[in-house]
């Protein structure tokens, strides 16, 4: 554990993140999906390299895939190669995957990846969202609450 401190490895917690998509998207509920990942893959995520900026998850012939998510090539050494934009396979149950098939199919939701992270166990899970887009007065609106609570905040520890 101390070694993998040393060398900035992740070992638990948040290998990468979404930040974007809570803004892009109004998150209605999350859901955590496991990811089949190969050996390589797993190195470059401890080593919190990976992007999410333009992933997206849908339904492929009955299953769930995580579409367009980066993960770069391992330089550690010589190992297998793979396609950093490669589709992962999500593991979901099959009651909770019909009903995001559901919901995607039937309301025009998008199922967003908001964060890729190591349990306790360290295994690679991903943070799905179930979100609807936002138009660009929402997003305006957002701006403002968010500003409006900062200033809030700002004059409240001013007074003391």
């Amino acid at each position: 554990m101390a070694e993998a401190k040393k060398k900035g490895l992740i070992s638990h917690g948040i290998a990468a993140q979404n930040r974007k998509a809570r803004f892009d998207y109004a998150i209605k509920s999350t859901v955590e999906a496991g990811l089949v990942l190969k050996g390589p893959e797993v190195k470059s995520l401890r080593h919190g390299r990976a992007t999410l900026t333009d992933a997206w998850a849908g339904e492929r012939e009955g299953e769930m895939w995580l579409f367009n998510a980066y993960i770069p090539e391992y330089q550690g050494g010589v190992l297998s190669r793979f396609e950093p934009r490669a589709p992962r396979k999500l593991l979901l149950k099959r009651k909770e995957m019909r009903q995001l098939a559901g919901a995607i199919a039937r309301d025009g939701i998008s199922l967003v990846p908001l964060q890729i992270h190591f349990n306790e166990r360290g295994r690679a899970k991903v943070l799905l969202g179930l979100g609807e887009g936002r138009k660009k007065a929402d997003k305006r609106a957002a701006i403002a609450a968010r500003d409006w609570q900062r200033d809030k905040a700002r004059l409240l520890r001013a007074r003391g």
